[in-house]
């Protein structure tokens, strides 16, 4: 995998990038100006970042996989040590599925009832691969989704959630906390 030199991350016109960062050349980043990466970021080929009115906050530490799209008009927050396994889909928008209205982005905005909301990811938040995050989500630190699950509720901090939709089954460890700490000693 090819990851962005400096010289290409500076030309990419994101609005503010840290230290460490690793974007395959392979990833897709739409409206740039509108997305923060902190530092040590790594963000995996076929990615689409594609960032709306609210943009995208990427924080420290954090790792996007390969095949996983951050997609929306409302903000989205991914805070420090999060890891977004492959094929993770996390929309800030939605369209209405009632049939009361016409849906897509290419038909004009009088004909759709688009709903848009943040989404915010908090630290230490790890979601397995094929989830999908709805619009108006809070997963609060040091939560796990398991792999293919449909979080449309927020997610209460240090839980194991898994489903479709998703629902909490555990507490879980949080010997990480300890890690972070030995982490930031070096």
């Amino acid at each position: 995998m090819g990851f962005l030199t400096r010289d290409q991350l500076s030309e990419l016109g994101l609005k503010k990038y840290g230290e460490n960062v690793l974007i395959s050349e392979k990833a897709s980043v739409y409206n740039p100006g509108n997305i923060t990466i902190g530092s040590n970021v790594r963000i995996d080929d076929f990615c689409i970042l594609s960032a709306g009115e609210g943009g995208i906050e990427v924080g420290n530490y954090i790792h996007i996989a390969c095949y996983t799209s951050l997609i929306g008009q409302g903000k989205i927050t991914l805070k420090d040590y999060s890891n977004l396994s492959s094929k993770v889909a996390i929309y800030s928008s939605n369209d209405d599925y009632s049939g009361n209205w016409m849906t897509n982005p290419m038909v004009p905005d009088q004909f759709t009832n688009i709903f848009s909301a943040s989404v915010s990811i908090g630290k230490h938040v790890i979601i397995g691969s094929g989830s999908v995050i709805l619009p108006n989500i809070k997963i609060n630190d040091g939560v796990a989704i398991g792999a293919l699950s449909l979080v449309k509720n927020d997610c209460v901090e240090n839980y194991i959630y898994a489903g479709n939709p998703a629902v909490q089954l555990k507490k879980r460890k949080s010997g990480y906390l300890a890690l972070e700490k030995d982490l930031l000693k070096q």
